[in-house]
């Protein structure tokens, strides 16, 4: 937050029951379409551990020196003291609150580890230190500055989920967002891609992000690919292009649906994603869609290491075989004395071994000859 800002900054204190959960809040929009405070409380509590929050709150009471950031409820109540306020930021520290409050809420969402508070504990919680601004916008550099490139940073999804709320709510070009917030990296553009491919996959193709296989969504996979050329040609856009709406044309939305399978599995059609790990499997997708044959034994079935291999080509790959054996070997040579225990069949092996490469080394002669 700007410094400017800071000196002015202003705590009232307001009651529990007129502070509202924030609905559009981008760290719960990649996890649950629910709205209802209820619901907010049971996902906050489900993924976000609101329950080590709590905990610390029952055991200190609430720190005044962390205020909740609210704006009004629109619209505004005549009567101040009716007055509601959405928390923008705090929400995992409201909801702890809340639930620390309300025994029938605790039940309601199973919440029942927290321990039951003092009566006098309680009514110091009644109410809470509150910083109030006039509207999000006013807001967004502070939470860009802290959430997205700060010290306090979100998952990548909800950086990428703030920032086109930014962009498009309050409409801040992404230049402007990455210069106020501090981004030298091109984070803010990079994220930006990747959520408005991931929006038309799931707003015009079959994927859905519900019917990937692992419980965590790898959002960095596809921003990470979609920076990058290959997988730019392969959608049929470029770095310019993808960052508008909508950016992949009609004639490869099949492609953008198999590279979102290919990322994120499919429960539906019964596929694992081929991208494990972002390395190496995503560089080695990306070598494959640059290979027509590669690309073709993917889609065939063929697991993506092999397609991979494929991608190299035939000399690239007898490098890479030759020096693998030769880092064998020499493993083998370092542990050769504490490793062979005198066992004939891995003598055998080792003058197998001396035969294929006598017969390598033969063939090379003979074409480094001619």
């Amino acid at each position: 937050m700007p410094e400017q800002e800071q000196k002015k900054l202003k705590v009232d204190f307001v009651e529990v029951d007129r502070l509202l959960l924030d609905d559009e809040n981008p760290r719960l929009s990649g996890i649950s379409d629910r709205r209802t405070q209820e619901d907010l409380v049971r996902v906050l509590w489900d993924e976000m551990a609101v329950s080590e929050v709590a905990l610390s709150i029952a055991e200190n009471g609430y720190f005044e020196e962390e205020p909740l950031f609210v704006v009004p409820k629109q619209p505004k109540e005549q009567d101040s003291s009716k007055q509601r306020y959405v928390v923008v930021e705090g929400n995992r520290r409201l909801a702890a609150v809340k639930l620390l409050r309300d025994a029938d809420l605790r039940r309601a969402i199973k919440a029942t580890d927290l321990p039951e508070i003092s009566s006098k504990a309680r009514a110091a919680l009644d109410r809470l230190p509150l910083s109030i601004y006039p509207d999000k916008r006013s807001l967004w550099e502070f939470f860009g500055f802290r959430h997205v490139n700060g010290p306090k940073e979100w998952d990548s999804f909800s950086k990428a989920a703030y920032v086109a709320q930014v962009r498009r709510k309050y409409e801040i070009p992404l230049d402007v967002i990455s210069r106020k917030i501090g981004d030298q990296h091109d984070t803010v553009v990079r994220i930006y891609r990747g959520y408005v491919l991931l929006e038309q996959a799931e707003k015009m193709t079959e994927f859905k992000r519900e019917d990937r296989i692992a419980n965590r969504f790898f959002f960095s996979h596809l921003y990470t690919a979609a920076d990058q050329n290959e997988f730019q040609k392969f959608l049929g856009i470029d770095s310019k292009s993808s960052l508008k709406d909508k950016p992949v044309p009609k004639s490869h939305l099949p492609q953008l649906c198999e590279l979102m399978v290919w990322l994120f599995g499919s429960k539906k059609e019964g596929k694992s994603p081929v991208v494990q790990k972002q390395f190496p499997d995503l560089n080695r997708l990306r070598h494959v869609l640059g290979d027509r044959q590669a690309l073709l034994a993917l889609r065939s079935g063929i697991s993506l290491e092999r397609a991979h291999e494929i991608s190299l080509g035939d000399a690239q790959r007898f490098q890479q075989a030759l020096v693998e054996a030769k880092n064998a070997l020499q493993e083998a040579k370092a542990t050769v004395t504490t490793g062979y225990k005198g066992e004939k069949d891995m003598l055998r092996v080792m003058e197998s071994v001396q035969e294929l490469a006598q017969s390598i080394s033969d063939e090379m002669r003979a074409k480094a000859a001619k």
